[in-house]
């Protein structure tokens, strides 16, 4: 017994990075996406998201996606409903976009926590994502004062 329970657990170490590379985000593409308790038009509708709001997906059914979104909710939506465009959400109380991937450079804007930003370069950059507000502003913003990145 004791064979078969390090093997399961050097097997669950083993998966442990595929599972972190499998997050999978998408942003509502509407002006208010509703949400559901289960993956159909008569399920019970609970939550309204807006536009560009960011959602991970938890499971793809084709027309109907299980999401989660960034206070750890479980809804289903319809799929035409989101977009592939990568969009952040500021998570600190006052999330700081510089303008280089650096502690130290130019401040360009601070956002409070719920604002929006859409992310123009996907890679991550020493921790910093560079991001453009709705304003214009862009610059870096750290990755763990947000939610939403893959």
């Amino acid at each position: 017994m004791l064979r078969f329970c390090k093997a399961a657990v050097w097997i669950l170490l083993a998966l442990l990075p595929a599972w972190a590379w499998a997050l999978d985000f998408k942003s509502v593409a509407v002006n208010k996406a509703v949400l559901y308790d289960a993956p159909s038009h008569s399920a019970k509708k609970v939550l309204l998201l807006s536009q560009h709001y960011p959602v991970e997906i938890v499971v793809n059914l084709g027309d109907w996606i299980k999401v989660r979104d960034a206070q750890g909710g479980i809804y289903w939506v319809e799929a035409k409903q989101l977009s592939d465009k990568p969009m952040l959400m500021a998570t600190a109380e006052q999330a700081e976009i510089r303008q280089q991937p650096e502690a130290n450079s130019v401040l360009m804007a601070t956002v409070e926590k719920g604002v929006l930003l859409e992310v123009l370069d996907a890679k991550l950059n020493n921790g910093w994502v560079k991001v453009k507000h709705r304003d214009g502003v862009s610059g870096y913003i750290l990755i763990v004062s947000t939610w939403g990145f893959h």
